[in-house]
């Protein structure tokens, strides 16, 4: 049974879709999954780059085809009051549930239809107080202790060279993006269709061109 760890941040549609999608996508594999919150601002800010929805012209792309594969896979996706909003207060909530800040896959869901069902804010502090009670966690999600574990989570990420959500990490490789799944579950049925030398030869290519002003 292969492990696979799954960084994922409320915030981002893509990431919901691939939530939802994963069992599908891998149907008939032996696996165990892992969730590992992380603040994709926190990727974002690290690698000194743009998230989606601050292009304004990706911004719009990014709703427009969101919701067209929501539908095409039969997922409910609402766009909430305002994108992007504030994740922490959730991202916390679904740390502070499990003593190593792990959350199960109800948490995870629970958390995701907040935030992609009912188009209301995502962000709003009485919708949160209720998703609070509701889940009911071990710990106080204000806690230092839960925003330093979050804040571990991220730093973990940042390690293992993720940069955005959703990824998948399994072995020693990390697969980026909802429309990676494929090539995921290709690794999970033949861990040698995908070759080391292939994969790493990535990681050598010369770069020809960088931008002054980047």
């Amino acid at each position: 049974m292969k492990a696979i760890r799954f960084y994922l941040d409320f915030i981002s549609p893509y990431a919901y879709l691939a939530f939802v999608e994963l069992p599908r996508a891998l149907e008939g594999l032996s696996y165990a999954v892992q969730y590992q919150p992380v603040l994709f601002g926190g990727l974002l800010k690290h690698n000194s780059n743009l998230g989606p929805a601050e292009v304004p012209m990706k911004r719009e792309w990014v709703y427009r085809q969101s919701q067209w594969l929501a539908q095409r896979q039969g997922t409910v996706l609402d766009l909430p009051a305002a994108h992007p909003f504030n994740p922490l207060g959730l991202l916390r909530l679904a740390v502070a549930t499990d003593a190593d800040g792990y959350p199960n896959r109800y948490v995870c869901e629970t958390i995701f239809r907040h935030v992609w069902e009912g188009g209301a804010d995502a962000a709003d502090a009485q919708r949160l107080q209720t998703l609070t009670e509701q889940l009911a966690p071990t710990r106080d999600p204000r806690s230092d202790e839960v925003k330093q574990q979050l804040s571990a989570h991220t730093a973990h990420a940042l390690s293992q060279c993720v940069f955005g959500v959703p990824s998948y990490q399994v072995d020693d490789k990390v697969f980026w993006g909802m429309d990676a799944l494929p090539m995921l579950r290709a690794y999970l049925e033949d861990p040698s269709s995908i070759s080391d030398s292939a994969w790493n030869a990535a990681k050598h290519l010369p770069t020809g061109i960088t931008r002054a002003n980047r």
